[in-house]
């Protein structure tokens, strides 16, 4: 018979303990193994070369920060069963399942309107079946419909173990020390109040805005660096044309999976589309955008060179709109060196708009000594949490680097 408890070595957090048999079942699974062929931070690698870390790291390493989450608050006292141990373990570890190539850049270019929590929602439903009932806890857990509300805020929330791993793996992984929290010590102060709510205990505050500041930092330093803005700009953009190109009666060369999505009308998920789709991942999108760079058509052969011999567009970024004018003039230098009239293709502004930590949309609260619950951004110990509740939007204008120094 086979030991299914294994312990797997990751290079974040240690070693790692499997402690269900149904948790190994679902990470052999080939809709999960498709993950490690999904880059957890999509073309950061082109930036950071060491990024080349996986949604199946993530998921992992998420799986065992709720593992250390729901110890803790059991030493604290919260009566949690074994059941529902498993139930929230296999919700953090399939909540990343249905993401598509790249992560988050092409979902919505392959499935339409299908944001990667509805494929993943959709999946589960189709391992439940597959594994006669076992995941019913998870599923409810992960929508929120489960009666123990803290189990869901774990899951996903403005304070959850998704964000501490993706921030401490992608810190890791980049080498942007910025992002470098201390998971152990947020996880050791969190709580649960007489409600049913995840609380932190009042003295983590400091350890708490870090987390907030530190994700900020990360953001606008690794997510939103103007240079990954433009890449995963990129992806959408040469899908995008693939796809009109395709319209139009031009054959295009693609895995058939690939070439399934390209040839797809936007219609509601078929069985057929969801088989498909648990079957493509980076490796297609990587190979199509290789033979792509010799295509008659200019500017998917452009932007396909762009990515894959790392000749990136120029960008400039700002904090405010850019003026008409100069795009004009972007566009017109493009026209003449490219000997095309569509050069506005070609030059683009893009936008990023960031609010740190939302103080209305399930706002982190602290647990005084006399079990009363005080918000984070109302309590007289915050010393950032009310600098960081602003909305901040940067506009980056993207435009071919061949035209730069050219006369108008």
């Amino acid at each position: 018979m086979q030991n299914k408890l294994k312990i797997i070595n990751d290079p974040v957090h240690g070693f790692i303990k499997i402690p269900y048999e149904i948790l190994f079942d679902v990470i052999e699974h080939p809709y999960f193994q498709r993950l490690r062929r999904i880059s957890q931070t999509g073309l950061l690698n082109l930036i950071f070369p060491g990024a080349t870390h996986t949604r199946f790291h993530h998921a992992i390493g998420a799986m065992h920060l709720m593992f250390t989450a729901l110890e803790t608050l059991k030493l604290k006292g919260i009566k949690i069963s074994r059941e529902e141990e498993k139930g929230a373990m296999l919700a953090i570890l399939m909540h990343d399942i249905g993401h598509g190539p790249f992560s988050h850049a092409l979902e919505s270019m392959l499935m339409d309107d299908w944001h990667h929590e509805n494929l993943s929602l959709l999946l589960m439903n189709k391992l439940n079946e597959e594994f006669d009932g076992q995941l019913d806890i998870a599923i409810e857990m992960f929508q929120g419909q489960y009666h123990r509300k803290f189990f869901n805020q774990l899951i996903s929330s403005q304070l959850d173990v998704d964000r501490l791993d993706y921030l401490k793996r992608d810190s890791f992984f980049t080498g942007v020390s910025e992002g470098n929290i201390n998971t152990q010590r947020i996880i050791s102060m969190m709580n649960v109040c007489e409600n049913g709510e995840l609380v932190v205990d009042a003295k983590g505050i400091y350890s708490i805005e870090n987390f907030l500041t530190a994700r900020m930092f990360m953001y606008w330093q690794v997510y939103y660096h103007k240079t990954s803005a433009l890449a995963e700009f990129l992806l959408v953009k040469i899908l995008e044309r693939a796809k009109l190109l395709v319209s139009e009666g031009m054959k295009l060369e693609a895995t058939e999976n690939l070439n399934y999505f390209l040839y797809r009308e936007k219609k509601s998920a078929t069985e057929e589309d969801i088989e498909r789709f648990t079957k493509l991942d980076d490796n297609d999108v990587i190979q199509a955008m290789k033979i792509w760079q010799n295509s008659d058509d200019v500017i998917l052969s452009y932007w396909c060179q762009c990515v894959i011999q790392r000749n990136i567009p120029k960008t400039i970024i700002s904090s405010h709109p850019f003026e008409a004018k100069f795009i004009e003039e972007k566009i017109k230098k493009t026209n003449e060196f490219f000997g095309i009239d569509n050069g506005d293709e070609l030059v683009n502004e893009i936008t990023r708009t960031l609010l740190p930590y939302n103080t209305e949309k399930q706002p982190i609260f602290l647990l005084q000594k006399d079990g009363r619950r005080l918000r984070l951004d109302e309590s007289e110990d915050q010393i950032l949490s009310s600098l960081i509740t602003r909305k901040t939007t940067r506009y980056i204008l993207t435009f071919p680097r061949e035209i730069t120094g050219l006369n108008s």
